[in-house]
């Protein structure tokens, strides 16, 4: 059930909006074994001006991603940022080097969805 937000500093269109999403949903579905049908995706476009990287406009991106703590190895999440980052340079052309992704490992008493825990849904998935 991850939450994925998207920040990115070049002019927003919704073509560019679905490609994005695209991208991070195939990523998401396919290196991190996570469900489509309850991943959300948040893109924002901000002004160019108003973001720098060392003092200076550059284009860039942020995505920061939230997962349930312990559910995926070291080299899936290192696959996944490899793969997103590799996936926003070909879309958007020449980014910044400072271009995070970050993935959140949340505890899963922390947060869920339908007004349940990750951690309920575990233990009641473990109920015979």
């Amino acid at each position: 059930m991850p939450y994925i937000n998207v920040k990115l500093n070049v002019k927003e269109s919704d073509e560019l909006r679905e490609k994005i999403v695209h991208i991070v949903l195939e990523n998401t579905i396919n290196i991190l074994n996570k469900r489509k049908e309850v991943t959300s995706v948040f893109v924002e476009f901000v002004s160019q001006k108003s973001w720098s990287i060392g003092g200076k406009n550059s284009t860039t991106f942020y995505l920061d991603i939230k997962i349930t703590k312990g559910t995926n190895t070291k080299e899936q999440k290192a696959n996944y940022i490899k793969k997103c980052y590799k996936d926003f340079q070909e879309l958007l052309g020449e980014i910044t080097p400072a271009s995070y992704i970050v993935i959140d490992e949340v505890d899963s008493d922390s947060w869920g969805f339908e007004g349940l825990t990750q951690e309920y849904r575990y233990i009641q998935s473990k109920i015979l």
